[in-house]
Formats: C-alpha cells, structure tokens, sequence
C-alpha cells in the first residue's frame, strides 16, 4: 500500500481553524519528515518541517504522535507544521493581500531524517481560505473613508467592530474578514498610505475616525446602540483615543496597544495631543544587525510627555487589553496596567488584561507563523518583535477566543458559546 496524506477538513480550511493532518499507509515504525511549503502573493516561500516514526500499523496521526528532535518543532504539536512556518527571505512577515483567494498548503512527506530530503513518499494540497461562504465583501468609499466591510451571511443586524492595523498603513483586510465568519460586521478602515488618504504618519484627524464609527452606527446590517473597536499597536491608541472622544463606542479591545499618542499629533476640533517623545540613543543593535527598540519611547507619566497620555477615563465603554509579555516593539504590559489605574483613579471600570508569556509584538489570528523580526517603517530597519514561537502560536489561539468572547458580551449581551434558553 502506498503512502498517502490524509487531512480533516480534506480539501479546504479556514485559515483560523486547525487542520488534522495524518499519514497512513507508511512502514512499521518507519521514519519520515514531513515538510509544509506556503507561498505568499509577493511568490517568497515560507517552509517548516518535522521529524516522526510511524506506528507499529504504519499509522502517523500528527494529534497523538510526536514530532522527534531535529526539525521546525518537537513534541506533540499537531498544528505545528503551521504555526512553525518560517520565510525563506529574512524578515519577511506573512500578510494576506487578497483575501478573496486562499493560500495553498503544499504537504510532502519524505523517507528518512537526513540532513537532504529522502525519496517522496506522499504529497498533498490543501487551500487555507479567509471568507467563509456567504461572507459578503463590500468596498466601501463614502466622504472621505476607505475602508472595507464584511457582513456575515445571513439578515442580520450583526455586531458592529471597526478594526485598525498599526504603521504598516494600507488596507489589510485579513483580520476583519476572519471576525467576519464569527458573526461579526467588520470594517477594515485604512487611516493612512492608502489610495488618496495622506502618505505619511505626521498627523492624525480623529474627524475622520468618526466618520467611519457613524457609518458603522448608521448601518443598516450593523446592531445598535454601539459598535466595537479592535486595534493592533498604532491601531491601538488611535481606538484609545477614538474611545475617549467619540460617541457610540461601547468595546474597545486592544492587542499590544499604548495608552499614549505615539508617531504622529493627533488631533480632534480644538484637541491637539502631542506625540510621546523619542529617544533614538536607547535603540539597541545585537551582532545580528536588528534593532530592539523596546526602550525608545519616553515615559507617558514624566514631564511634558504626560501631555500623550490619552484621557481615556472620557471613555464610556468597556476595554480589554491583549498583552504580549515578550513585546519588543514597546512596552505594551506597562501601558495596559497604567491605562487601568488610570481608568480606576476615575471610577471607571476596571479593563480585562490577558497577559501572554512568551508572545510578541505580532499577534494575529490562529496560526500565523510568529514574525521575530522584520522592517519597521518608521525606522527604516529591522527591528525585533519578541515572541517564543509556540507560546506565541498558543497565545494567537486563545486571544483570538477572548476578543470574539468580549465582543460578544458587550455588543450581543451574550457570553460567548451560551444560547439563551428561555
């Protein structure tokens, strides 16, 4: 009998959803690596492999067996040809572009555990999509907003969250699409670097930030009274601060978000919020040549820097802070815990805080191999993102839930995975 892959779902997956990967058909106790190879839509190539020994029946299921030392991974990861993904370019990230198209997953299976691939076994594609069937993709272009909106299938109205990436700029979707599937209406809204919005971070208009939350309130397919915000880094102090200035905000969630204005002056009607000061002498270069600009930004509670703190005690809604503990981009858990005794001191609420040992700068959706290190625009170089790479795979999975959990408790009145049952 020959070798061959077997994978649940077979054809197709969600990129947040796990795939079961087995191998059947293989020699008593014989010994194999498996390799995964994904290209993204620039053609660079992102590769992990694993080391495994079938069972006595020639069975390999990826769920109950280990992975043996020497590859991407060892232990029992069933996910780990996944998550272990590595670019062949360094510092190159894993973004999806299109979200339209899927990525293909190309699974070989080779005899041996050499240093050089054995013979070909098995080989296997699998297409790991970002819209569920049904899911709808509108471009959206009213007054001066770029952005773009998924509605989930069905009548609606659904949950309403606009979702904010950081320096990067541009308009990734990836994110907002997979909420999408979950139940959510998405607005993935681009603020700069994109079509005719401006090309630099100088300064920001929250005008322009209210104009995408009143679309969202006005919405037809969009459930009243409030909408949710979700921001990642830069994205997330400007949902801090649309937050504290803007009405019919009722969730805001933050990934590795700063509670100061950072980058650029920020300014609403007569509101000027500086930016946090810089110090450039605090950049550290190992023998690697990448940056660690852990320490670069000054201190929101010192001097005339206290003039970037955003006042997000006018907030009137509830926050949840995502918190990477190994964050080299900045120091997300230091602005978490000073933006709750902030929140506190005014007799807000007191925020959810998710801390994630070992997690980076970078956490995305499930299954998105943990990026070390890649370009950073404002600094013109690489710079380390921080992050252990299963704990930061295991931190993507369970935020992932948590996010989903808070919105749903906050917009739908719901907790999460609970019918209500009259």
């Amino acid at each position: 009998m020959a070798a061959s892959i077997r994978l649940s779902p077979a054809a197709r997956s969600l990129f947040d959803e796990p795939l079961a990967i087995a191998v059947q058909g293989l020699g008593p106790r014989q010994q194999v690596t498996l390799q995964t190879s994904l290209r993204d839509e620039t053609g660079e190539l992102f590769q992990a492999s694993a080391r495994y020994q079938a069972g006595d029946d020639g069975q390999l299921d990826l769920a109950r067996c280990p992975a043996l030392p020497g590859g991407s991974f060892s232990g029992l990861e069933p996910m780990g040809l996944l998550w272990a993904l590595q670019p062949q370019k360094p510092f190159w990230r894993l973004v999806k572009r299109d979200v339209q198209s899927p990525f293909l997953l190309q699974l070989e299976v080779f005899e041996g555990h050499g240093e050089r691939p054995g013979r070909l076994l098995a080989q296997e594609q699998h297409e790991r999509a970002f819209l569920r069937e049904g899911v709808r993709r509108v471009p959206v272009r009213e007054g001066r907003i770029r952005a773009t909106l998924f509605l989930p299938p069905g009548d609606g109205p659904f949950p309403g969250i606009i979702d904010l990436y950081g320096t990067g700029g541009g308009l990734p979707e990836y994110r907002a699409c997979l909420l999408a599937n979950h139940g959510f209406a998405v607005l993935a809204l681009a603020f700069y670097s994109y079509e005719d919005l401006p090309k630099g971070m100088k300064e920001f208009h929250l005008e322009y930030f209210e104009e995408a939350v009143n679309y969202m309130l006005q919405h037809t397919q969009v459930k009243g009274p409030g909408i949710g915000l979700l921001g990642h880094s830069k994205g997330g102090d400007l949902c801090v601060s649309m937050a504290s200035f803007l009405k019919g905000i009722t969730a805001t969630a933050l990934i590795n978000a700063s509670v100061a204005n950072v980058g650029a002056v920020l300014r609403y009607k007569d509101i000027t919020i500086p930016p946090l000061g810089i110090n450039l002498k605090r950049v550290k270069v190992g023998k690697s040549g990448i940056a660690d600009i852990v320490d670069v930004l000054n201190n929101p509670l010192e001097g005339p820097d206290q003039q970037s703190f955003i006042p997000l005690e006018k907030a009137e809604c509830c926050f949840l802070f995502i918190v990477g503990q190994d964050d080299h981009n900045w120091k997300s858990e230091f602005f978490a815990l000073e933006g709750s005794k902030r929140l506190q001191a005014h007799g807000k609420e007191k925020p959810e805080i998710v801390c994630y040992p070992g997690a980076g700068h970078y956490i995305e959706p499930p299954f998105f191999p943990m990026c070390a290190a890649s370009m950073h625009l404002l600094f013109g170089k690489p710079v380390m993102w921080g992050g252990e790479p299963k704990a930061h795979c295991e931190a993507q999975i369970d935020a992932w839930q948590q996010i989903q959990a808070f919105f749903r408790k906050h917009l739908t009145g719901k907790l999460s995975g609970t019918s209500s049952k009259l």
